[in-house]
């Protein structure tokens, strides 16, 4: 496989010098802010080379208004990034760690409690390790659409609530299931501490990455691909594309800080 590492060395020196789910396209806001979030191996003395220190804030989103979160589809940014985000944790690939380690992706972990559930030790790992952020999905992936607020709100708390207690870490990103929401989704979200809910604008499924416009990532793209039985021919999917296309994966909670 060819590894985003050597390209994202490139690119610092360089600037030195210088759809399980799919979604409605509902109107959505473009924003551009950041929770602890190291470099692959994890922690201080981490050593893996990058365009900008990982972990430090480099874009905010404006403040949570009318008590509803923003909705951010895709990172405004002229830089040549590129935002990885995986959903749901259906499937415990044994060989998902080693990707993440050795491509660097530092993705988002959009997780549901029914599928971390029993399963902690795998995903804990993974955020150690990778530099991954983890992320609130819901507890039960259901449609949020239409559903009453207090429905919504449990969902979302539950699954935060858990996250902590079992994983250490209280997620602050959200995704809605299937990209569907309304604003009962989004005050509940503010209400359970989330600072954004998160779209996308492409996708990965079978080994092929579908682009919601044009044929190519773009900078301030996010990604999205699952934890299924095809996550190693996803995977590499993503990293050869963002290769081709000249882009960085980094961490998105340092642009959503």
């Amino acid at each position: 496989m060819k590894r985003v590492v050597a390209l994202v060395a490139a690119a610092a020196l360089a600037l030195t010098t210088l759809t399980a789910c799919s979604a409605n396209e509902p109107d959505q806001r473009e924003f551009g802010t950041s929770q602890p979030n190291p470099a692959p191996g994890g922690g201080p003395g981490a050593t893996t080379p990058g365009p900008y220190p990982f972990g430090t804030v480099q874009q905010k989103a404006p403040a949570i208004a009318n008590g509803q979160v923003p909705v951010v589809k895709r990172i405004t940014t002229d830089k040549p990034y590129v935002f990885l985000t995986m959903d749901d944790g259906a499937v415990k690939d044994p060989d998902a760690l080693k990707l993440m380690q050795q491509n660097g992706t530092h993705p988002v972990l959009f997780l549901n409690q029914k599928y971390v559930k029993g399963h902690e030790a795998y995903f804990k790992q993974i955020l150690d390790a990778t530099g991954a952020t983890l992320g609130d999905h819901t507890v039960d992936h259901p449609n949020l659409k239409g559903k009453p607020y207090e429905f919504q709100r449990k969902e979302i708390c539950d699954d935060a609530d858990d996250f902590q207690r079992g994983l250490g870490v209280r997620p602050s990103l959200f995704r809605p299931p299937f990209g569907n929401y309304d604003q009962n989704t989004l005050r509940a979200a503010a209400a359970c501490g989330m600072r954004a809910a998160v779209l996308w604008t492409a996708a990965v499924n079978d080994g092929h990455v579908q682009f919601q416009a044009g044929d190519k990532l773009k900078p301030g793209d996010v990604v999205l691909m699952h934890f299924r039985k095809t996550f190693k021919e996803d995977y590499t999917a993503f990293v050869e594309q963002a290769e081709k296309d000249g882009l960085i994966p980094v961490p998105l909670a340092d642009f959503l800080g």
